[in-house]
């Protein structure tokens, strides 16, 4: 097995590496680690993260994607066998206006429950001209060609 790529400075690295044991590790594989952050929002509030260091989701080559996601789908059920919270959200940010804080790429696995104080992710009212999205997604098929 070849080492993963660590950066130095980050956190998750360290938690990556099992430098960093201030948190609890809840389910780990060769190439990810399940834990919970310092200050969930919920209780069974877990971050799977890469063992290498990958800035965000974007930044994913295909098989550790694949990876990764099946790391989800086990911590989540494991979370749902485990808790049977009412809903649970996956929620991943890229770039500090999505409000990503720690640059290495952390998969939120959030469950919640009516009136868990977590609140909405999304906006009670948003619209867009027709046209306008007409636009974008003519934009977006066309980029998507691009990674076939």
């Amino acid at each position: 097995m070849t080492l993963p790529d660590f950066d130095s400075d980050c956190e998750f690295c360290a938690i990556a590496r099992g430098d960093d044991r201030s948190v609890e590790v809840v389910c780990e594989g060769e190439s990810w680690i399940a834990f919970f952050p310092l200050s969930p929002v919920t209780p069974g509030h877990t971050l799977v993260v890469p063992r290498a260091h990958v800035a965000d989701l974007w930044q994913l080559n295909p098989p550790l994607a694949a990876d990764l996601m099946v790391a989800v789908i086990r911590v989540g059920r494991a979370i749902n066998q485990a808790l049977m919270p009412e809903g649970m959200n996956l929620i991943t940010s890229a770039g500090e206006t999505a409000e990503q804080t720690v640059f290495h790429l952390h998969l939120h696995l959030v469950p919640r429950w009516h009136r868990d104080g977590f609140g909405r992710i999304w906006p009670i009212e948003g619209k867009y001209e027709d046209a306008d999205l007409e636009n974008v997604a003519s934009r977006i098929r066309e980029a998507c060609s691009d990674f076939r």
